[in-house]
């Protein structure tokens, strides 16, 4: 049996407004495989400790709807964690957020787009080289469309570490990390969220995208081909198996170890 930790990326405040962003990884995984056993842990209640990688088989840090950065003083808690889970061995996902702070504690660097929000799908996403022949990747074609909601990105990746995807607006949209006993996968969009996650992510922000023809094409796009189309994705794109068929090949990747 596939034991995993989950690292919630968002404060107990925000989870507790049912803003939380594990619940995502959980379902995808028991639709990969309904065996798989799931842990969630917050460093913003409970320090992280080297133990709560004991009888772990794999490790996820979400995205996070915060304000913050991942060098900010508020985000300690997570890079000590980020920082643990490097030296524990075990294979790391990381989505967004997730995937802006492995790169810092791997020597990267992250900071706003100069494109500004990338939201509803990340369009148009393309495999380089390494990222066509990386099991990563395996059954996407390049240029995919993938849900996402970001305002930061890893602008220089750390050392060592594979460019597998990228797109006009956020050109590390993907890397991999495999050395010194470290092996990371991430990715800047967000496989494991449906369209209208994406939705409830805005209309907690309120303002004018409450109610905007974004947030509703986000609502409709997995049954409506004309919302999804106006996103830049169809609705076969948003079926969970196609959607986050990284997050599947990411789950043989850990049961392969």
């Amino acid at each position: 049996m596939t034991h995993i930790v989950i690292f919630e990326g968002n404060s107990p405040a925000r989870v507790a407004r049912g803003l939380g962003a594990a619940e995502a990884f959980r379902r995808v995984f028991t639709t990969f495989d309904p065996s798989v056993t799931c842990v969630v842990k917050s460093p913003f209640e409970k320090p992280v400790r080297a133990e709560d990688f004991d009888g772990v088989d794999g490790v996820v840090f979400t995205g996070s709807g915060e304000d913050w950065r991942v060098d900010d003083p508020q985000v300690a808690c997570q890079r000590e964690a980020m920082s643990l889970a490097l030296t524990a061995g075990r294979p790391i996902w990381g989505s967004c957020n997730g995937m802006q702070l492995a790169a810092l504690m791997l020597g990267g660097e992250c900071g706003a787009s100069p494109n500004g929000v990338e939201v509803g799908l990340a369009q148009n996403v393309h495999l380089t080289q390494e990222g066509a022949c990386h099991p990563m990747m395996s059954g996407r074609r390049s240029g995919f469309s993938v849900p996402c909601i970001h305002r930061d990105e890893v602008q220089t990746l750390p050392r060592g570490a594979v460019l597998l995807a990228g797109n006009a607006h956020s050109p590390v949209q993907a890397f991999c990390y495999d050395q010194d006993g470290v092996d990371v996968w991430a990715v800047q969009y967000h496989p494991e969220l449906q369209p209208y996650e994406i939705a409830d992510c805005l209309r907690a922000r309120g303002g004018q995208d409450q109610d905007s023809l974004l947030t509703r094409d986000l609502d409709a796009a997995e049954q409506d081909a004309l919302a999804a189309a106006r996103l830049g994705g169809s609705p076969k794109d948003l079926e969970v198996t196609s959607r986050a068929r990284e997050i599947g090949n990411w789950l043989d990747h850990v049961k392969a170890q």
